[in-house]
């Protein structure tokens, strides 16, 4: 179990790094397209807009996860930096809990939004609902969750190779 969770978490922090790449990629050309259909053709295009924000909520859950589990996330130590080894631990405990309660309601409310949701058609882009378009809060709560066990139960993770790649300092 020590090593089959880590590897695990090892292909899900990939794929989930992938997802948010492909999502923020592909809001960087649909934003142009909007842009060019409205002022240069003339013609506002409906599709660019909710496509955008899906892919900016989905980079934003999704990447936060991978970056908590790469260690790259915002972090003030300014105060914890200064306190005994131990304490510092037991300050990084506390954080590692908290942000457990908090990625749990996250994943309780996200999830029912969406359930309540589900059946809500997107004025601008009918074949996607609501509840849909939120998905990436409930999924990328409950990922954070398994990156947080994961941290809880076998430490920083941060300096795994799969977690390394593309870091050269």
């Amino acid at each position: 179990m020590s090593e089959l969770y880590p590897k695990w978490m090892d292909r899900l922090y990939l794929l989930a790094m992938t997802v948010a790449g492909l999502s923020l990629l592909v809001m960087t050309i649909v934003i142009p397209i909007g842009i060019f259909s409205r002022y240069v053709l003339n013609r506002g295009e409906s599709w660019p807009e909710p496509i955008a924000i899906i892919c900016m909520v989905t980079f934003t859950f999704i990447g936060a996860a991978v970056s908590y589990r790469a260690g790259s996330h915002i972090a003030v130590n300014m105060l914890t930096d200064r306190l005994p080894a131990a304490l510092q631990a037991l300050c990084a405990r506390v954080v590692d809990l908290l942000m457990l309660g908090i990625s749990l309601i996250i994943f309780w409310y996200s999830f029912w939004l969406c359930v309540e949701l589900w059946e809500q058609p997107v004025a601008e882009f009918p074949i996607l609902t609501s509840g849909e378009s939120y998905l990436p809060l409930p999924l990328g709560s409950a990922i954070l969750i398994l990156f947080v066990l994961e941290r809880l139960l076998f430490g920083s993770q941060e300096n795994r190779p799969v977690v390394l790649i593309g870091n050269h300092t």
